[in-house]
């Protein structure tokens, strides 16, 4: 453990004196939930820079479930604090967490979750009986399938969220986590190395706009520098220390 005590207390005060605290999260919060991340020593595309065969998720993605990381995020919003997060991730951890979708902008997507190419409307695979077995994948650069099913407001054509390379990012999400970012006073990251753009332009924002920023990952980060507080930990051990002393003080 590469954390003190003095580290929980430092950053649980900024947190309960924050005006406008939002979370950044990156794929190193999943990986307690046995999903490999993508940047790290064993990350996906570490592992394919070097020639070597990722590492798969120990389990199917229906039976990964939230780990104590993501539940700690879920209670800063129960308490109060959260008034907003971003996530890189796709996994739904934070939707399966608790988390409304109304404070999130999930920036690369979701793989639960297809939207409309002209309307954007956005939809659980269950809401329009979507299966990948039969349909395909539904990326935006595959062609269509002629069974896929269509959009029920505007029978555009339905595709995945998530956001693979060379897709456009998402305006709304984008736009929001701009707006959110400038907002903030105090901005946490967790789990990611911020190392992929657009992304990792938001945490640059809240410092540039003033906001007093931590980052907690395993693994230097490309924003280290800029760091307020820089904590070197696994997420799953040092955030329910952070809300244990966050609910003792506020």
């Amino acid at each position: 453990m590469a954390f003190s005590e003095e580290d929980v207390e430092k950053i649980a005060n900024i947190i309960t004196d924050s005006k406008y605290f939002i979370v950044f999260t990156g794929a190193g919060i999943s990986t307690e939930s046995g999903l490999p991340d993508y940047r790290g020593p064993e990350g996906v595309w570490t592992l394919r820079e070097k020639g070597l065969k990722p590492k798969l998720p120990r389990k199917p993605m229906h039976l990964i479930v939230p780990n104590p990381s993501h539940f700690a995020i879920f209670d800063l919003y129960k308490l109060g604090f959260l008034k907003y997060l971003i996530s890189q991730n796709v996994d739904n951890l934070h939707i399966k967490s608790g988390i409304p979708i109304e404070i999130l902008a999930e920036l690369h997507g979701n793989s639960n979750r297809m939207k409309c190419l002209t309307c954007d409307t956005r939809f659980l695979k269950s809401e329009i009986e979507w299966d990948d077995y039969i349909h395909g994948k539904g990326y935006r650069t595959e062609m269509p399938h002629s069974n896929q099913p269509r959009c029920p407001h505007c029978n555009g054509r339905i595709i995945s969220s998530v956001v693979n390379f060379n897709d456009p990012m998402p305006e709304k999400e984008m736009e929001d986590s701009e707006k959110h970012s400038r907002m903030c006073d105090v901005m946490l990251v967790v789990g990611s190395t911020l190392s992929v753009f657009p992304a990792a332009n938001f945490p640059i924002i809240a410092k540039n706009s003033g906001a007093i920023l931590i980052i907690i990952n395993m693994g230097d980060t490309e924003l280290d520098r800029l760091a307020d507080i820089r904590i070197e930990a696994k997420s799953g051990e040092i955030l329910p220390q952070i809300i244990n002393k966050v609910k003792l003080i506020s």
